[in-house]
């Protein structure tokens, strides 16, 4: 039996001051994690479903970085207000939020490029 059915990674890398692509800490980051984390608890899935934080992964251009896993969907510039639409829609009822998710194939396979 798996210990978790999916992650989300929220990215909380923090880039020297002044660098081009900026960075998800200096963007919020901790408290987009720290809201996952309390909403999960709240719901009785954080025996199911775990909030990382994580190191760069490596799309800071598009805002504040969340991966889920095990479908591998990439979101960006996630705020906080984003976190129960997450839950709600992607987490609880499998159906990925579309508008978040990160519209690069090197990110989302499945993205169409130019949206």
């Amino acid at each position: 039996m798996k210990r978790f059915e999916k992650h989300i990674f929220i990215c909380e890398n923090k880039r020297p001051d002044g660098h081009p692509k900026g960075c998800c800490a200096e963007k919020g980051s901790l408290e987009v994690r720290e809201l996952f984390k309390k909403r999960l608890k709240e719901l009785g899935l954080n025996s199911s479903v775990r909030a990382n934080a994580a190191g760069c992964l490596d799309a800071c251009e598009f805002g504040i970085t969340v991966l889920v896993y095990p479908e591998q969907i990439w979101y960006g510039g996630v705020t906080p207000n984003d976190v129960e639409e997450i839950i709600q829609s992607h987490i609880i009822n499998n159906n990925p939020v579309e508008r978040l998710k990160i519209k690069d194939m090197k990110f989302n396979k499945d993205a169409v490029k130019g949206n």
